[in-house]
Parts: C-alpha cells; sequence; structure tokens
C-alpha cells in the first residue's frame, strides 16, 4: 500500500474541539477481502492485522503479537460492537503507545472533519502523561474559550465536570470535554500543584491558521507570522503571508510556532522548503529501517534573517520544522524546550466505520537527532513566569508577538545582531 502525505499526522493526539484533519489512507487490505463484512470479530482481527503489518516497533512493545490474536480475536466471541470495541482498547492498550489509538465511528467522524471548517467545543489538544496517568494540555488553540480563560500548555486536567480522569482514555475525555454550542464544561486544572476549576462554555469555532503582522521596531520592519496548527490550509497561507511581507520590505522575520500541537506531515514539509533553500528537511524511518527523506526544493521565499518561537506546547509538525531550521541553521530558536513527539501516525478507516491511528514511522531530524520524548532545545533559552505566562495566554491574544512579549521582544534583540553580523544597516521605523 502506497501512504501517501496526505494520509500522515503528526499531531500530538486527540483534539477537544473536535480533531485535527486526516485523508483517508485506505486500507492494507483489498475491499474483496472479508473485513469488509465488518462484524465485531472482524473488526477486532482487522485492527491486528493492521497493527501486525504497519505498526513501528517490531516487538510490538515486547508482546507476543500472535498470542494476543489468538486471545481477541481466535478464542474470543462478542455478541455485539461495543463488546469489540473494548476488546481493541484492550489490545492496543498492550502497545503502551498512547498515539496509537482506535476511535469508534463517531469520534472517527469527529477525526475527518476539515480542520479549516466550523467545529464545536472549548479548543484544547490533549494527551495521556504517561509519568502521572493524567491529561495532559498540549496547547489551547488561539482564541478559543480554552485559551480566554486561560488554559495553558502542561496543565493536567484532573477532573471533568468533577469526573476523575486519572487513567481516562483520551477519546473518553474528549467526549466529555466536547459537546453543543453553549452548554458549560469544568476542568479541574493541577498547575504545578496548584488545582483550579475553570468553567467553559463550548463554542462554534473556526481555526485560522496563519496570523501575521508588521511590526516596527528599531531595526525597521519586522515580518512576524504566527502558525497555530497544520493544517490543509497552512501552507497556502504561509505563503501569502512571506510573500506579503517581503513586498512590504521587512529586514527579518519572527516565526511564531508556541502552542502549536502539530498536524499534517506534509504541510510541515512545504513550509519548511519556503524557509530552506537547500537541504535536508526530515527523515521518517519505518519499521523495516527505511528512511525516506524530504529535502528542500531550492524555492525558499526568503533569505532574510529568521527567529522561530518554541516552547513546551510546540509538538510533532512544529518540531519537525523547528528542527529543519536549526540543523540547517536556517533560523535561531528562542523560547523553552519543545514537546517531544517525534512519531508519525496513519489513520486508517475501518470496515464497520470506525477507525485507527497507528504509528507506522518515527522521523529525525536533518542531523540525525531522534527528539521523541525529549524535544528540541532552544539555541536561546527565555524562560517566562507564571505572570508573563497568564498576561500571554490568559485570554487577550493581543499581546503575542508584542511589547508585552518577553520573547518577541528578546527574538527582536538577536535579529537584530544577526542583521549586524551581515553588515546590514538598520532602517528606521516608518
Amino acid at each position: 500500500m502506497v501512504i501517501t502525505k496526505k494520509g500522515l499526522i503528526l499531531g500530538t493526539t486527540a483534539v477537544a474541539l473536535s480533531a485535527v484533519a486526516v485523508a483517508g489512507t485506505g486500507m492494507y487490505l483489498s475491499q474483496g477481502q472479508a473485513f469488509m463484512q465488518s462484524g465485531p470479530k472482524e473488526t477486532v482481527d482487522e485492527v491486528w492485522q493492521i497493527i501486525n503489518y504497519q505498526y513501528v516497533d517490531t516487538s510490538f512493545n515486547h508482546t507476543d503479537w500472535s498470542k494476543i490474536r489468538q486471545q481477541y480475536v481466535k478464542n474470543a466471541a462478542y455478541e455485539n460492537k461495543q463488546d469489540a470495541y473494548k476488546a481493541i482498547r484492550e489490545m492496543l492498550g498492550k502497545l503502551g503507545d498512547p498515539y496509537t489509538r482506535f476511535m469508534n465511528p463517531e469520534e472517527f467522524q469527529n477525526m475527518r472533519i476539515d480542520t479549516s471548517g466550523e467545529l464545536t467545543g472549548v479548543g484544547i489538544t490533549i494527551a495521556k502523561d504517561e509519568k502521572t496517568g493524567r491529561l495532559i494540555v498540549i496547547s489551547p488553540v488561539e482564541d478559543t474559550p480554552a485559551f480566554k480563560a486561560g488554559i495553558l500548555a502542561q496543565d493536567l486536567i484532573t477532573k471533568i465536570d468533577g469526573q476523575d480522569t486519572k487513567g481516562m482514555d483520551v477519546n473518553d475525555a474528549v467526549k466529555l470535554i466536547r459537546g453543543e454550542e453553549g452548554t458549560q464544561v469544568t476542568l479541574t486544572i493541577d498547575r504545578q500543584g496548584k488545582k483550579k476549576d475553570y468553567n467553559i462554555t463550548r463554542e462554534k469555532i473556526e481555526i485560522h491558521p496563519v496570523r501575521a503582522a508588521v511590526k516596527d521596531s528599531d531595526i525597521g520592519k519586522v515580518g512576524y507570522i504566527r502558525l497555530t496548527t497544520f493544517n490543509e490550509n497552512a501552507a497556502k497561507d504561509m505563503q501569502k503571508a512571506i510573500k506579503s511581507q517581503e513586498k512590504e520590505g521587512v529586514v527579518g522575520y519572527v516565526l511564531d510556532l508556541r502552542s502549536n500541537p502539530g498536524g499534517l506531515l506534509y504541510s510541515s514539509i512545504d513550509i519548511a522548503r519556503m524557509w530552506i533553500n537547500d537541504g535536508t528537511i526530515v527523515s521518517t524511518v519505518d519499521r523495516k529501517g527505511v528512511s525516506d527523506r524530504e529535502s528542500a526544493n531550492h524555492k525558499a521565499l526568503t533569505q532574510k534573517p529568521l527567529v522561530v518561537l518554541v516552547n513546551e506546547g510546540s509538538a510533532s509538525a512544529s518540531e519537525i520544522l523547528s528542527g529543519a531550521l536549526q540543523d540547517n541553521k536556517r533560523g535561531t530558536l528562542l523560547g523553552t524546550k519543545t514537546f517531544g513527539k517525534g512519531l508519525v501516525q496513519s489513520v486508517r478507516p475501518l470496515g464497520d466505520g470506525s477507525g485507527l491511528a497507528v504509528t507506522i514511522a518515527k522521523y529525525l531530524t536533518p542531523s540525525g537527532r531522534d527528539i521523541n520524548k525529549h524535544g528540541i532545545d532552544p539555541d536561546v533559552l527565555v524562560k517566562l513566569n507564571e505572570k508573563q505566562l497568564k498576561q500571554l495566554y490568559g485570554g487577550n491574544a493581543d499581546n503575542l508577538g508584542s511589547k508585552n512579549d518577553p520573547q518577541f521582544s528578546k527574538a527582536i534583540d538577536v535579529l537584530t545582531k544577526d542583521l549586524a553580523q551581515q553588515g546590514s544597516k538598520p532602517q528606521a521605523a516608518k
């Protein structure tokens, strides 16, 4: 089976506003095979087969995968889909991989919603924290109810409407958090040992992946581009922003990837090519050790100095772009260490209308770094205290990329030095 880049996702996990968009990749089985009958046992076996032939870890987390099939397929009987779905989740739990997950038909339909469309929810990307078994916020989506309420990256969700989340499946959590427009959900947040309830009203959410502005500074005009997600429109919107700011004569750029949880693989590659003229962007390594390398195509839109803002909420596709820019010495990373997700998933539709996200590869930065569970260290470390975090992410997105943003201010300092080293003359702000 050929898997197109459009079928590969790099989002961290489920999104509680709905989910990242994915293009269907098809199944590795032909439509004439028995799984298309989609009975409960056939669905369980279908999942087992996909994992058996495509999962990145051929040791299956040091589990005898053949014995798993004996237990859950050959020696099992299922009266209904719900029993089969429960068995599938138990089976996948043996892998110890929070990113390989099963979705029932309703959850799968939510996953397939186009991220450029209108969604209903609170606007957070969540995963399960392996250390605590709790749900962790990867990032709030900008200008959504969760963002406005002050939810931050790395917050632990201990309760949802009073229900303890210890050991809770991510899909179950998303179900509880999502709901009808105008209704409320209460999230109990643990932030560095301090717990607080956030009452959030669900809304319809429209995601705009790029927010761009030209900022006046002592060194002249600076292009500020904030990218919030890598969806199907991200590359097109990024191209439009860079071309527009080039026409305005900016002297350099600040690319803001803070709290960007990721998205589509091909989107991150396309955007990297807009900044990098030559060199490797990323390598993906599958279970056979086969490496698929993606490189720049000599069509960069600008070569002007670049500073990239990152933090703990910058994950997956954000880390591919950040790693490519850092390793190719194309930009200076500034902020705090990124999330650390170096795995690639493919989303597969199953015969009964459900779906499976399966980890099929890991990715390496151009220099060969495996950043999974470690993240990418910035070139310039600039931490924010709690007061500064609340000021930037406490509901007022206008503070990002402004004089009230310490990391942005430091980025201007870095650009000033870069321009001086290149012998560029500062332009007066107009």
